[in-house]
């Protein structure tokens, strides 16, 4: 157990933060799983904003749908997970992946004149199908209305723009904000803000919505705590999806295969602009509790309290105990990209959607939660912790960097309080 300090303030709204992971995000549900055995038989949802992105953007809009009751919520999304097969989220028949494939080859034989290349290397419409029969989206709104919620946004990068933007359901209380690359856009979310979330560059096909074509909203996310703070949170939890200090094997020295490097790009996508912004939220959070209130460019910075839970254990070493029960098909293309080796697993725990992986994800995110049940629930009852949950992995960071910038920002805010005093 982890002890929290003896300070506390009042709770206040919490918002919850799901990024992407693609499986992975079956860790989530584990978590989620055990809040819910922590709270109140019939507690309604205990985070009033609720933040999601790709995978995570799913799990977020069934806890909104069902924000009248939790546990019934996380229950649905718990069948869902544990029960999944890789044909629910993409076709894996034969036929379609060789005929994929030899699209891909022969556009790019004949330069794209004999046949243009597929929008993507998968297709999950089976996912869409999963989606619009089990979400009803209309109860969102009366979440909303009834006040078990405040706020559900989902995010999605467009390709036109090149920008993030976050789709946020909300009261009218809530407007819209314009940042460098990213944005935040009232909406009522729909199946194709869902389905625009998880388009996962080259593995599924982009979503066309308004006059914009958008994909995976992990892409060019660098401030993923940004929208639950503009949305009121006070504080939030993070339900990540890979442990902050993986350790490397030994891998003989020799070029990376594509399904490695692909895996690399995918672990990139979804991992690093959470870390990235964490570490800046960090110094926000430093400056303004030896300072007190900050205002920077016009805009006042506040502390927020922060919890990350990560997985305790490497989830690509997890996947890779799976490999036997992908579909043949599957595993055909996978060993055709170097990625049914031990170098491969980082890509194969993003597209493993298979039961015997989710249940095994789903059990480790329980226990980690239970384990850290103490910390959970001070946090929820706002209490302060010593550490947020990312504090002994980002140790083994090389963080000199960010220490003396947090000192520099510390010392010019002193300067320009000075002048105007």
């Amino acid at each position: 157990m982890t002890q929290s300090t003896e300070q506390s303030v009042s709770a206040g709204k919490i918002g919850l933060i799901l990024p992407g992971g693609g499986a992975r995000a079956a860790y989530q549900i584990g978590v989620l799983k055990a809040m819910s055995d922590l709270l109140p038989a019939r507690s309604s949802n205990p985070f009033p904003i609720v933040v999601g992105t790709s995978a995570g953007a799913i799990n977020a809009t069934a806890l909104a749908i069902f924000a009248h009751r939790y546990k019934v919520a996380v229950g649905n999304l718990e069948r869902v997970w544990r029960n999944f097969e890789v044909p629910q989220v993409f076709d894996t028949d034969a036929v379609t992946m060789i005929r994929s494939g030899l699209r891909w080859v022969l556009a790019a034989i004949s330069g794209g004149w004999l046949l243009p290349p597929p929008p993507s290397l998968l297709d999950n419409a089976p996912l869409r199908t999963l989606l619009k029969n089990n979400f009803d989206f209309a109860r969102i709104d009366r979440a909303l209305d009834e006040g078990y919620l405040d706020a559900l946004a989902i995010s999605a990068a467009s390709y036109s723009n090149s920008r993030s933007v976050f789709f946020f359901q909300a009261g009218a209380d809530k407007t819209s904000w314009t940042r460098v690359r990213h944005a935040g856009e009232p909406a009522n979310i729909t199946l194709d803000h869902l389905m625009a979330s998880v388009a996962v560059p080259f593995l599924f096909p982009a979503v066309s919505m308004g006059n914009e074509f958008y994909g995976d909203g992990s892409m060019r996310q660098s401030s993923p705590f940004s929208p639950a703070i503009h949305l009121g949170a006070d504080r939030v939890i993070v339900i990540a999806t890979r442990t902050g200090d993986k350790q490397h094997s030994f891998v003989p020295v020799r070029g990376p295969s594509f399904g490695q490097i692909f895996g690399y790009m995918l672990d990139a996508l979804f991992s690093d602009g959470l870390y990235a912004d964490y570490e800046r939220m960090s110094q926000i959070n430093r400056i303004v509790k030896q300072m007190g209130p900050v205002e920077i460019n016009g805009v006042k910075m506040r502390a927020i309290e922060m919890l990350v839970l990560m997985p305790s254990k490497d989830i690509s070493e997890i996947a890779r105990r799976h490999v036997s029960c992908l579909p043949r098909s599957l595993r055909v293309l996978l060993r055709s990209m170097g990625a049914l080796n031990t170098s491969g697993s980082e890509l194969m725990s993003y597209i493993m959607f298979q039961s015997a992986f989710t249940r095994e994800l789903i059990e480790l995110g329980y226990q980690d939660a239970m384990a850290q049940s103490h910390k959970i629930m001070d946090f929820m009852h706002g209490q302060i912790l010593d550490t947020t949950g990312m504090t002994t992995a980002m140790r083994r960071l090389d963080l000199k960097h960010y220490a003396q910038q947090a000192r520099n920002e510390v010392a010019l805010a002193q300067e320009q309080r000075s002048q105007a005093t």
